[in-house]
């Protein structure tokens, strides 16, 4: 068999699931594959639908050529489609629309074909290892694991896991982070991404899950049940809101995830990085209060809702913090309650209040001033009169008695006239 030795090709389908730590049955439909491109390269069409199988006792192939019936007198694409009474000589009640295989016995290939043959085989087998790899890791989707960052270009981060690597896309993480080729980092593995070409495994450090799963990590009243965790709301780099729940009486369930000192929390921050806060809150299943407690810390005084929309009072000065910056804390309220959060502003009753109160304190001051004036003006009339009394009775007095000198002077030069006028008169 020129070029293509399939005895020797069965022989070291053991070697090869061995030394890639693959199943036989995984090897053995390599070959087979291979056996298949290589026939289609030499005696073919690239658009047949070809499949082989090798028998190892005897170190023989044979090639299937699947093809779709069809009408006779139809004009049809041999490589795919055969006429129903051409079908019938391979298959005697082959009807329009079945599929019949022709079957043909490998004997030998071109040089070419046993070149397709190897390139088959390399690229099979480096694909169904990757795979193998894949399918121990899938059993590690949810967990965190520890990596290596291999590369770093501006859409994705590629991290090597060891056995296997995976690529973190940008949407997975964290804001300002910044990644060095060679630094060692935790990654939570997200899932594995499937396509025609390969599989992929997807990791992230900026989801919710991550978060989460190192809360698991740092609070073991979480595997025994005492207190669990009821949502959480992500902006990696920015800010998360945990809702937390105790399930046994007098367990203080924030406290529990703060921990001593905050030494928990504080653990958390230390991986994902300080910019990002953590909101820490209990949950309720009474929606109102749990719409209160989410928009923490923000003072709230009045939550309506109606279906899933909730419509939420607050007062001037809370407006900002509830709002938060670029409508980040409602934002993230609104997620982890699954809510429709609208922010409106109240006229609270405790300014109301206040200011009778201090209208009322005016008030009693203006009063009590008034009568202090009154008073004062009561006094500064009477003492007056009182004091001056004698004094407008000495100017009287000291008024009078000129008057009367004066009535006296001119009573007698009245009467000095008058007798000088009688004189005269006489004379």
């Amino acid at each position: 068999m020129e070029g293509l030795d399939l005895k020797q090709m069965i022989a070291m389908v053991d070697a090869i699931a061995e030394e890639k730590g693959l199943p036989k049955e995984t090897v053995l439909d390599v070959v087979q594959m291979a056996i298949a491109a290589a026939w289609r390269r030499d005696n073919g069409d690239k658009d047949m639908n070809v499949r082989a199988l090798l028998n190892t006792e005897n170190g023989t192939a044979k090639v299937y050529v699947s093809r779709e019936v069809i009408e006779d007198g139809l004009a049809y694409n041999p490589a795919t489609e055969i006429p129903q009474e051409e079908a019938k000589a391979l298959k005697a009640d082959a009807a329009v629309g079945d599929i019949v295989e022709e079957v043909h016995e490998v004997t030998n290939f071109g040089r070419v074909a046993a070149m397709t043959a190897k390139q088959v085989v390399v690229q099979r087998l480096r694909e169904a290892e990757r795979d193998a790899v894949l399918t121990e890791f899938e059993d590690k989707i949810g967990t965190i694991v520890n990596g290596i960052i291999a590369q770093v270009t501006p859409r994705v981060v590629r991290v090597d896991l060891g056995r296997a690597s995976g690529i973190m896309p940008r949407s997975e993480q964290i804001d300002g982070e910044y990644y060095t080729v060679g630094e060692r980092l935790k990654v939570y593995i997200k899932g594995v991404e499937h396509d025609d070409a390969r599989a992929q495994l997807i990791l992230s450090r900026g989801s919710a899950d991550f978060v989460e799963y190192l809360f698991r990590q740092e609070v073991p009243e979480l595997e025994n049940g005492s207190v669990e965790i009821k949502g959480i709301a992500r902006e990696a780099g920015r800010r998360t809101k945990i809702a937390v729940k105790s399930n046994v009486p007098g367990v203080d369930p924030v406290g529990t995830f703060v921990g001593g000192r905050g030494i928990r929390v504080q653990a958390i921050m230390n991986e994902i990085g300080e910019r990002e806060k953590i909101d820490i809150i209990n949950w309720s299943d009474n929606a109102q209060e749990y719409i209160r407690e989410a928009l923490s810390p923000a003072e709230v005084v009045k939550v309506e809702i109606n279906d899933k929309k909730a419509k939420v009072f607050v007062s001037e000065d809370q407006q900002s913090i509830a709002i938060g910056r670029q409508g980040q804390n409602v934002r993230l309220a609104s997620k982890l309650t699954g809510f429709d959060i609208d922010i409106e502003l109240a006229k609270a009753p405790e300014k109301k209040k206040r200011k009778n109160a201090e209208d009322s304190l005016l008030n009693a001051l203006s009063e009590t001033s008034d009568d202090d004036n009154a008073t004062i003006e009561t006094q500064d009339v009477a003492d007056p009169v009182e004091s001056t009394q004698p004094e407008a009775k000495t100017e009287e007095n000291d008024f009078v008695e000129p008057t009367d000198s004066v009535d006296k002077d001119l009573n007698q030069d009245v009467k000095v006239d008058n007798d000088k006028l009688a004189s005269t008169e006489v004379e």
